[in-house]
């Protein structure tokens, strides 16, 4: 089986570039971009071997994995553009709803549960699964935004500061073809509501329907300090909000979370 669109995103005039091995569907993407290119367009493979996630942590997608990278270019300014990510995380859970659809069936109250995790995570049982990367670059006048997507098909990696899990661990045997066109498709719907920004409200409030760890005890490493406290919500920019035991209020705009009573110990 070869990748192809899925319906919705070939009627809404998304293009395809599909590669049976890369570096990195992200760079791939921010290349053309620079070389002209203005999309919409995916970049996908079923194998990556240099790829980047955020922290520059290495993003290696083994043979039946799925990389994909979405190509916009907007006019709108790059924090508007970071939210973009809640979008990606909708149209991610949207597709892995859709083809566990058999799994549901066969495995009833074993079936996945998938979760949001803050910024940019698909969880399934409290295991990663799926990790997004954001890049943006200002070419012209315009900002070139790629959105990267990796799922972990067919196996996962191990030694990662949230332990992961792949579909087919979880008992969903699909293809990374087969992934990607509903994701293409989930892409167009989600992207349609975000509206360059304007909806992000309403992606906020999906995405708070979906999200890991609500309510509960979380520790944020931002890399120079560790924040303790709840997760009350997510604001109008995307940063998390954190509930401290002194009562404050505090956002934080990038870092990794950690739940629950590890949280301490895991963001040391």
């Amino acid at each position: 089986m070869s990748f192809a669109l899925g319906p919705r995103a070939s009627s809404a005039g998304y293009r395809l570039a599909a590669f049976e091995r890369t570096g990195s569907t992200n760079t791939e993407a921010m290349e053309r971009a620079r070389a002209g290119e203005r999309g919409p367009m995916w970049f996908v493979t079923s194998e990556q071997t240099a790829g980047r996630g955020r922290r520059q942590r290495a993003w290696i997608a083994p043979r039946g994995n799925l990389a994909a990278s979405i190509l916009e270019v907007m006019d709108v300014p790059p924090a508007v553009a970071a939210t973009l990510g809640f979008a990606a995380g909708l149209a991610e859970e949207a597709a892995l709803e859709k083809v566990s659809l058999e799994a549901a069936l066969r495995l009833g109250p074993g079936r996945p549960r998938y979760a949001l995790k803050w910024p940019n995570d698909v969880l399934a049982g409290g295991r990663k699964l799926v990790g997004i990367a954001l890049e943006a670059e200002l070419i012209g006048n315009s900002l070139a935004v790629v959105v990267g997507m990796g799922t972990n098909v067919v196996a996962a990696p191990e030694g990662t500061p949230t332990p992961a899990v792949s579909l087919a661990a979880l008992g969903v045997q699909i293809s990374a073809e087969e992934l990607f066109s509903a994701l293409s498709d989930a892409w167009v719907e989600f992207r349609g509501i975000w509206d360059n920004g304007r909806g992000f409200a309403e992606i906020r409030r999906l995405w708070l329907e979906r999200a890991a760890g609500l309510g509960e005890r979380v520790a944020i490493n931002t890399g120079t300090m560790t924040l303790e406290g709840i997760f009350d919500t997510i604001d109008d920019t995307g940063c998390l909000i954190v509930r401290t035991v002194e009562g404050r209020y505090v956002p934080v705009a990038a870092g990794d979370v950690f739940f629950g009573p590890v949280a301490s110990v895991g963001a040391a």
